[in-house]
């Protein structure tokens, strides 16, 4: 199979993914969101990504046209990453298209390109440290993410992102999970997915007194938390006491 020939099957592979996603802002001007929901069902054995939006030019503008309007931007995307070795911006939009379709492995090579272009900058070492997160090598993101905060150690999203890589791993590292949630907290007291993960983290160790802290701290700062109910059944299951419905 010639270059070409391999070229167009990733693109085709690219377009069925992307076409379902849909998503139509620009991930140049927005950025990768942090772990967000990183641990929503971490006790659950379960980390689901988060999903940046695609770039502008790999969705189609008009409805029914998705595959007309996506066809171009990614082809172009793909080609320009892969003819332009030494450009930066090409790198790290192609590890963008990768890392929206769940494809970590393919965005973290990009992304590595651009970190040996450019390896001050923080965006993108906050990127690998992401896509290894999302591949399951919670070791390699924390170094990622480390490195990270070595530049900017008040990144508060990175700091609980960190984290939670101890506790996501096989054996988790509750006790270094909630180091960093503190330091965390340290930024930023009402930081609510700190204050969630912490309660995910002392409810694994089984510290029912110490997740209830935190689950009246989160309510307290967000009282619609969807995930409240769950994490008050899960505390009761530890012998704890059920948090007031609302703390005054």
């Amino acid at each position: 199979m010639n270059k070409d020939n391999i070229l167009f099957g990733i693109i085709g592979v690219l377009l069925g993914f992307i076409i379902g996603f849909m998503f139509a802002n620009n991930a140049n001007q927005q950025g990768m969101k942090p772990r967000a929901a990183a641990t929503t069902t971490a006790s659950q054995g379960n980390l689901p990504p988060d999903h940046p939006q695609l770039p502008s030019n790999a969705v189609a503008e008009q409805p029914g046209s998705a595959q007309q309007g996506a066809m171009p931007g990614v082809q172009a995307a793909i080609e320009k990453a892969r003819n332009e070795p030494d450009n930066f911006e090409a790198q790290k939009q192609a590890g963008m298209m990768f890392y929206q379709i769940q494809r970590w492995d393919e965005a973290i090579d990009f992304w590595l390109k651009a970190n040996n272009l450019k390896p001050d900058d923080y965006e993108t070492i906050v990127h690998i440290g992401n896509a290894y997160f999302e591949a399951g090598k919670y070791e390699l993101a924390e170094q990622w993410y480390t490195s990270a905060l070595t530049k900017n150690p008040k990144d508060i999203n990175v700091r609980t992102d960190l984290g939670t890589t101890f506790m996501a791993r096989t054996p988790p590292d509750f006790d270094r999970a909630i180091k960093e949630y503190r330091r965390s907290l340290e930024i930023n007291p009402n930081h609510e997915q700190t204050l969630h993960n912490m309660v995910i983290a002392y409810t694994k160790k089984g510290q029912a007194k110490e997740a209830q802290e935190m689950i009246a701290r989160l309510e307290k700062v967000n009282p619609n938390n969807t995930d409240l109910p769950r994490m008050r059944s899960q505390l009761q299951e530890l012998g704890g006491q059920q948090t007031p419905s609302a703390v005054k």
